[in-house]
């Protein structure tokens, strides 16, 4: 039990410094890594809770996937950082403003909670059902008391998706596309030409 306890206070303050760092890290590179360090510590803590399902969608999906994109995307584009930080004090006030009306959101969501009963409390995970996997037990949850906003989160990622594609997708002209119908209708008598070439004489367009 000591274990457990040393273990859960390690990476809670190790998940906590990583993410303050995410933030106050001035190269993005860097912030990206703290953030993977802040996803690893999240999945031990999901570990010494018993959710191993959750702690494998953490590493697996944010970490191998989310992450890691990230991480290449900040290291391959070409951005200017002293630009961007010339920006920093013009909207620094904007910033501000947000700030604190999360600070003060935060504060008063704990100032209900701590004001509660004690009997209004849920005082542990609710106990699974024998033989019953964490995997099992999260897709019952999801699939019968909440498969309409389940469904519902998953049109909304889909609609964001396919709002990025459109967004990001630019025809320039000159620049060759490729042309699916056209390469999908190709026969031998418009894919292939037969020229009879003279001895000493070249072919040209």
């Amino acid at each position: 039990m000591a274990l457990q306890a040393i273990a859960f206070y390690v990476m809670a303050t190790v998940t906590v410094f990583a993410a303050l760092a995410v933030v106050l890290a001035k190269n993005p590179v860097h912030s990206v890594l703290f953030l993977i360090t802040a996803f690893f510590s999240a999945a031990g803590l999901f570990v010494l809770l018993g959710a191993e399902f959750l702690a494998m969608l953490l590493v697996v999906v944010y970490v191998g996937a989310v992450a890691v994109l990230f991480l290449f995307v900040v290291m391959m584009l070409d951005v200017d950082f002293v630009a961007l930080r010339q920006g920093f004090a013009r909207y620094l006030p904007i910033g501000g403003v947000i700030a604190g009306i999360l600070t003060i959101e935060m504060i008063v969501v704990a100032t209900m909670v701590a004001t509660k009963g004690a009997a209004s409390r849920v005082s542990g995970p609710q106990a699974s059902l024998p033989d019953v996997t964490n995997a099992e037990t999260i897709g019952r949850v999801l699939y019968t008391d909440y498969v309409y906003f389940f469904q519902a989160a998953g049109l909304v990622l889909l609609v964001a998706m396919i709002g990025a594609i459109v967004l990001t997708l630019r025809h320039k002209p000159g620049v060759r596309r490729q042309n699916v119908s056209a390469q999908t209708a190709r026969n031998p008598k418009s894919g292939m030409r037969m020229v009879d070439i003279q001895p000493g004489a070249g072919e040209g367009e």
